[in-house]
């Protein structure tokens, strides 16, 4: 009896052991995880010395952001006239003249024996706008559309050869020529053939927009002056379609907005805005979505800074740095998250849900257990 009592005491002495070392490895030690809880993350709020402002995102509030402005003002540029109706290109300095004169007389001053033509290649509009025309000297056609300067050629022409006629092709040079620098299939300069071409006309020679530019955007710069506007606005409104000059440079890129994603989402990542205008709701969805199992719909966060300049204003922010909360669970989060307008360079944050850490722990307690159980049998 002494030996049976003897082995039932070791052995509840050997549990009480495993069971106590199991207490103790789950106290000494941290469990893993891939987000802070929002407990955390707005640990401090409420201190007169808090390092940032916490606002909870509610209908209410909605049109106070507003006033607040944006994180990173962006400078306003203005945009070209509306388009007019394209015309005849008018010749310009550096522009290229190639003529072929005909001429029916038996002994003509300007084409060989035989034959009823002569080339002249290479004539190039100088910066006075003329052209030096053999046996004739210079003549003017600068500002002249095609036609009109081939008939002041001809007209000439007829002082010295009575039946010159004169057909005239012209290589557009630098004045009548657009470069169009990337974002499209075949980047390159273009002649412009036309007078007030619209810009839509150039996209389209060009092969049409890269599909894979986030929200894109048309840049002109013209002399010292930069225009910038989205493609969606040139495409749709008619006024936005801007008719283009000779010089122009035209660059389409992606939106160089973006936004941080980080914590318990679907993906972390640096991610581009897709249109004029990303609400906090779609941006969860653009982040992937909540990871179902780890994260907590009552804490997804928006953190922004503010410049001072704003800070400092009667209807400014309250804080430079300001963490806007949002709660998924409720219809009216719901609402407010889509109405909630994101700014470049703000920062998203899925929270992990609280139960999770603790349902951790109660696994690892458990499989510990199991181990204890399975080591006190022996």
């Amino acid at each position: 009896m002494r030996n049976k009592g003897a082995d039932m005491a070791a052995a509840v002495s050997r549990r009480n052991f495993i069971l106590g070392c199991t207490a103790f490895s789950i106290s000494g030690c941290a469990v893993p995880r891939g987000a802070p809880s929002k407990r955390e993350m707005v640990a401090g709020a409420d201190a007169t010395d808090a390092d940032f402002a916490l606002e909870i995102v509610s209908r209410d509030r909605l049109p106070l952001y507003a006033n607040w402005g944006h994180s990173r003002p962006s400078r306003p540029t203005s945009w070209p006239a509306s388009a007019a109706v394209p015309q005849d290109q008018r010749l310009a300095p550096g522009d290229i003249l190639a003529l072929r004169i005909w001429d029916a007389e038996e002994s003509s001053l300007i084409t060989p024996a035989d034959e009823r033509f002569s080339d002249i290649a290479n004539l190039t509009v100088d910066s006075s706008g003329h052209v030096s025309l053999p046996f004739v000297g210079e003549v003017h056609v600068g500002g002249l559309t095609v036609n009109s300067a081939r008939q002041r050629l001809q007209s000439e022409l007829v002082s010295i050869i009575p039946s010159a006629q004169v057909q005239v092709e012209v290589r557009q040079g630098r004045r009548n020529s657009v470069d169009i620098l990337g974002g499209v299939a075949n980047p390159g300069t273009y002649p412009l053939s036309e007078r007030n071409l619209p810009i839509s006309s150039l996209i389209s020679t060009a092969g049409g927009v890269d599909s894979a530019l986030n929200n894109a955007q048309v840049q002109i710069t013209r002399a010292s002056n930069v225009y910038r506007r989205p493609l969606a606005d040139v495409l749709t409104i008619p006024a936005a379609d801007v008719p283009l000059q000779g010089g122009d440079r035209v660059l389409i890129e992606a939106d160089p907005r973006s936004f941080t994603v980080v914590g318990a989402a679907g993906r972390e990542d640096v991610i581009g805005f897709d249109a004029e205008t990303v609400s906090a709701l779609r941006a969860v969805s653009r982040m992937g979505g909540m990871a179902d199992t780890r994260a907590d719909p009552r804490g997804i966060l928006v953190l922004r800074r503010y410049p001072d300049a704003i800070v400092s204003q009667p209807n400014g922010p309250p804080h430079p740095r300001v963490v806007f909360s949002f709660d998924l669970t409720a219809a009216s989060g719901m609402f407010s998250a889509d109405d909630f307008e994101l700014q470049d360079r703000d920062i998203l944050v899925a929270t992990q849900a609280p139960a999770l850490t603790t349902q951790r722990v109660l696994a690892l307690f458990g499989s510990l257990l199991s181990f204890g159980r399975a080591a006190g049998s022996f």
